[in-house]
């Protein structure tokens, strides 16, 4: 890893704000890394406000997707809301049929089939709202692109609303209404919204011409935050407040869907982390092994009983997509290895019998392992379907742009994206792909980046500055949990590796006139010859509680050591 220091803020903003708030000169300074410099600022950061959501109708077409929805039910017609298979867009459409559903009865959901119908809207899905008298398609964290869709379905007399968050393309779909805060024409402020936020900023919409307010809308909150961790948006401006009263409500009154999946697990206190190591991977588990509608199923169930069982049906899936993840990793990391992949800029593999709801995590895995622009190949009916992962600072999105020529459909953002192509295409996209990265990626970014926000002695862990920092969160993309480094630290002739296999690293470390403080480093038990010499190392690390027999303590959650 390549450590790379924060630049410190200029001492008159750290000496200001710290003043100002009355904490020391370490908080003040990752504050103002935040774009944090005010009393006030800091207020709305450690105190976010419903009252700071961005009027829904600065989005534009906010006023047509709700004039076309309010026509739909004075008029009673059959609404469909539709979404994709993962996390952001089983918990849109739980959002929207919830809502909806509290207006009038016939509110119909659809989930497309990963493997039959594939990503985004499909002409199955209209086919099946034609069927069934439905005048109205609300489509969610998707159909940005479904220009062809749209206008099949105009055909067939059903109109579009398009709820999404992904890059637009040169045209956009002839829908009723085009919410998209990326869209070029759209002066909305606030661009990072997942799909579930661009649905939840309909029913703000919608709730208000009711005569509702933002307190009323609160139980809804559980689905956005669970969506924003699992989409890894940034947990800034408005997903940071989304965020922060959805796991209020997650920790105090879920819906009885993800209550379901909190009591298979011993936690009383729920994070964000624990909503994308907890809650998500079940919910995706869904659409991954089986089909989205147990996903929507489990979270639009009221009765706590039935989703129970929902829960414990959708945690077989987990364990069967655990074991397909494992299985077809340890196969692409042997392929890397016999045709030396690994000596390549990109990451690209194919085995045709692949699981493909799970070749995105597959890429996710080896885009750790290699640290390499990755896509994972599987085939999907006549054609080969990939799942893409990037690394910090590079556009896979755009790379895939550059190799247009060769693809049947592409769609994403820049770290994660998917795309089909015929098999005959393969090898020579495989080339294009290389040489796009080749031409274009900062051989720099091929190396990953631990960014270090201060320097800090261990007498500056105190419990104080710790509950400071715990206020920090919700933690995520654009409010990471700050990583600091100690210089000069010793082993005090207890660290050792620990793990199955040896391959963690816990350490009890010291520095002169100091107190000594306990450390784990998951995957760094071959750093232990670092640690084990007499002389003093570097530790890059974040602050962490250990909850053991009932006792708390500070430890050191350590992201890297080195001797430089």
């Amino acid at each position: 890893m390549r450590w790379t220091i924060k630049p410190k803020p200029e001492s008159h903003k750290i000496e200001a704000l710290k003043n100002a708030l009355q904490v020391d000169e370490v908080i003040a300074t990752l504050l103002i890394q935040r774009g944090i410099e005010t009393y006030d600022a800091a207020k709305s950061f450690f105190r976010p406000d419903l009252s700071e959501l961005h009027d829904p109708f600065l989005m534009r077409d906010m006023d047509k997707a709700v004039a076309r929805i309010e026509q739909a039910l004075e008029a009673g017609e059959n609404i469909m809301v539709y979404g994709d298979y993962d996390v952001d867009g089983t918990t849109s459409v739980a959002l929207i049929s919830s809502y909806l559903r509290t207006r009038q009865d016939n509110i119909a959901t659809y989930i497309p089939d990963r493997y039959d119908e594939g990503y985004g809207v499909s002409y199955k899905g209209i086919d099946f709202a034609h069927d069934n008298d439905i005048t109205l398609i609300v489509a969610l964290d998707c159909g940005i692109k479904a220009i062809d869709k749209v206008a099949y379905a105009k055909e067939k007399g059903i109109d579009f609303i398009i709820c999404d968050h992904h890059r637009p393309g040169a045209e956009l779909p002839d829908a009723a209404a085009v919410l998209d805060p990326k869209r070029d024409d759209c002066k909305y402020p606030y661009k990072e919204l997942c799909g579930c936020g661009v649905g939840f900023k309909l029913i703000q919409a919608l709730a208000e011409r009711e005569g509702l307010g933002l307190q009323d809308l609160q139980v809804y909150l559980d689905l956005v935050a669970t969506a924003i961790g699992a989409d890894i948006v940034p947990i800034t401006g408005e997903n940071r407040v989304l965020a922060y009263y959805g796991l209020q409500v997650i920790n105090s009154n879920p819906r009885a869907g993800i209550q379901a999946i909190l009591n298979q697990v011993k936690k009383t206190e729920f994070t964000i982390t624990d909503v994308v190591f907890i809650v998500a991977p079940r919910i995706n588990a869904a659409g991954r092994m089986k089909h989205g509608n147990y996903a929507v199923q489990l979270l639009t169930e009221q009765d706590l009983t039935l989703a129970e069982q929902f829960a414990a049906e959708i945690e077989q899936f987990n364990l069967d997509r655990r074991e397909a993840d494992q299985d077809i990793t340890k196969q692409a990391l042997i392929q890397i290895e016999t045709n030396k992949e690994q000596e390549r800029l990109t990451t690209v593999v194919y085995q045709e019998d692949w699981h493909k709801g799970v070749i995105g995590i597959v890429a996710s895995r080896l885009t750790e392992t290699y640290y390499r622009p990755t896509l994972v190949f599987t085939k999907s009916g006549d054609k080969l379907a990939a799942s893409a992962r990037s690394v910090i600072g590079f556009d896979v999105y755009n790379a895939l742009e550059a190799c247009s020529e060769h693809i049947e459909q592409f769609g994403g953002h820049k770290y994660a994206a998917g795309l089909t192509l015929k098999q005959e295409n393969y090898e020579a996209f495989k080339q294009a792909f290389e040489d796009a990265v080749s031409n274009t990626i900062d051989r720099k970014l091929l190396t990953p980046e631990l960014k270090i926000d201060a320097r800090i002695s261990f007498n500056e862990i105190t419990p104080k500055f710790y509950r400071i920092l715990k206020q920090f969160a919700p933690l995520g993309p654009g409010n990471m949990s700050p990583i600091f480094i100690t210089e000069d630290v010793l082993d005090t002739g207890y660290s050792k590796k620990v793990g199955k296999d040896e391959e963690h690293l816990r350490v009890v470390l010291k520095q002169p006139n100091a107190p000594t403080f306990t450390g784990i480093g998951f995957g760094l038990g071959d750093k232990i010859d670092i640690v084990s010499t007499t002389k003093p190392f570097n530790i890059a690390y974040s602050v962490d509680e250990n909850h053991w027999n009932g006792e708390v303590s500070l430890q050191l959650k350590l992201r890297d050591l080195n001797t430089w």
